[in-house]
């Protein structure tokens, strides 16, 4: 039975103490139904962007500074960390073979929690699973968690209402509105992101409002995140609309420092499982309102390459849509790039002004010189959705599932699959859950009715 949590009085505002815990807390303790309003209602945001395209006009916008993060050359979080030391789980993903996670970006709503909930609701709807190899185990989000400008007030709405009901741990990496600053306001540039993902012990923040779940123990804005089978090297591409920028004059060079750090470690240890990029600009786009992120990519490469070490799979939000890439390298790797940022926030269509419709699959960058061959594979430029991970020690495989298809809907509407030895695209190897020995015992028993 769904019972109706009481609604919060008030969200309290800034920072303050919040209730320090022993252990982590996610999901709350009983189901409760989708809100149909916001507890506070978003205020028009016209006048600070009215500003703010006055200050981008005379190129007065920069990327700005942010803390260093918590442990040195890599900070480094664990799953083992992030469930409160709970040795057992991490054994039976170990033993299960394989392990399933969720991610998605832009995911902070303005308008009301319809849409939010639409895609909270299909994420819920994973972990009712017979089969515990396929339960979610965490969420990595991509950015833009709280809209307009990462708000202390507009948390409750955003995120922990949205995902009441999750129940895991929830990651994720700074976007653009995470840590811009209002031109009309004085809060810190990423305040309320740090107080809610970067806290360092499991406490309730005071923009949880009356739920339950503590924030999370990352170490900063960049860090590597280590769990079974998989370790997800997380940037902060600053606050810039466009492009995404992880090291320059104004931010200095401790992310670029951070990779080649994270990558010699992935060298000197042989890690084989999956290695993922995850941060808020993508590099590449096939249209719409946001472009690449070129000299983002440019760097990044460049580490890549001195190091020798390349990643499975790259993944992204910003531009408000899901896309998929394949980027083929002179080696014969193949290495997808994902954009899904159409986690909640207002999708943004791929064709305008009588743009003709895009046909995929297509080639949008041409290898030539220094230039990988850029394929665009698929996209949904229409509904709101998430990527449902999954990883084990031979293969990656991403799934892309729109909310629209319902709870009921168990399968992907786009997916890819990495081998992790040969660094090129596969056929996905399924697993046999019992049907393929349900359809023997059917066959087996008409052939005695035949002989019958």
């Amino acid at each position: 039975m769904v019972t109706k949590r009481k609604r919060p009085e008030h969200v309290p505002e800034g920072p303050s103490d919040g209730r320090v815990l022993a252990r982590p807390v996610f999901s709350q303790p009983q189901p409760t139904p989708d809100p149909q309003t916001f507890v506070i209602k978003h205020a028009s945001d016209a006048a600070a962007y009215r500003k703010i395209d006055e200050l981008n006009r005379e190129h007065k916008i920069k990327p700005l500074p942010f803390p260093a993060p918590r442990g040195g050359a890599e900070p480094r979080l664990t799953l083992t960390e992030v469930i409160g030391n709970n040795a057992g789980l991490i054994q039976q993903i170990e033993r299960n073979g394989q392990m399933v996670f969720h991610s998605t970006g832009d995911c902070g709503s303005t308008k009301g929690p319809k849409t939010q909930n639409e895609v909270s609701d299909k994420m819920e709807s994973d972990f009712d699973e017979q089969d515990s190899r396929e339960i979610p185990q965490f969420n990595f989000l991509l950015g833009d968690i709280v809209y307009s400008f990462g708000e202390s007030q507009y948390y409750y709405d955003q995120f922990y209402e949205p995902y009441r009901d999750y129940h895991a741990p929830i990651l994720a990496v700074a976007g653009n509105h995470d840590g811009m600053v209002s031109p009309l306001h004085h809060e810190k540039s990423l305040q309320a992101f740090l107080r809610n993902f970067c806290a360092d012990c499991f406490e309730v923040s005071p923009d949880a409002g009356n739920l339950s779940r503590t924030a999370q123990i990352q170490p900063g804005v960049f860090f590597t995140f280590e769990a079974p089978f998989v370790r997800i090297i997380a940037l902060y591409s600053n606050t810039l609309e466009d492009p995404g920028v992880i090291a320059d004059k104004q931010i200095g060079t401790s992310q670029l420092d951070f990779l080649r750090a994270a990558l010699k470690r992935v060298k000197k240890e042989r890690y084989a499982g999956a290695l993922l990029f995850a941060h808020h600009h993508p590099p590449y786009v096939a249209r719409g309102r946001h472009g690449w992120s070129v000299e983002m990519q440019r760097q990044i490469d460049e580490i890549c390459a001195e190091v020798g070490v390349w990643p499975h799979a790259d993944l992204a939000g910003h531009a408000h849509n899901y896309q998929r890439f394949t980027r083929a390298r002179p080696d014969g790797s193949q290495i997808p790039y994902i954009v899904c940022g159409n986690g909640g926030h207002a999708v943004q269509r791929l064709t305008h002004g009588g743009e003709p419709p895009l046909r995929a699959p297509q080639v949008i960058q041409a290898a030539s010189g220094n230039a990988d061959e850029i394929t665009l594979e698929n996209y949904d430029d229409q509904n709101f959705g998430y990527l449902r991970i999954i990883v084990n020690d031979r293969q990656l495989r991403i799934e892309y599932h729109p909310a629209i298809d319902g709870s009921q809907t168990k399968a992907p509407d786009d997916s890819v699959t990495v081998d992790l030895k040969s660094r090129k695209l596969a056929q996905f190897v399924a697993r046999d859950t019992g049907m393929a020995a349900r359809v023997a015992e059917v066959r087996k028993l008409a052939r005695k009715q035949r002989k019958g």
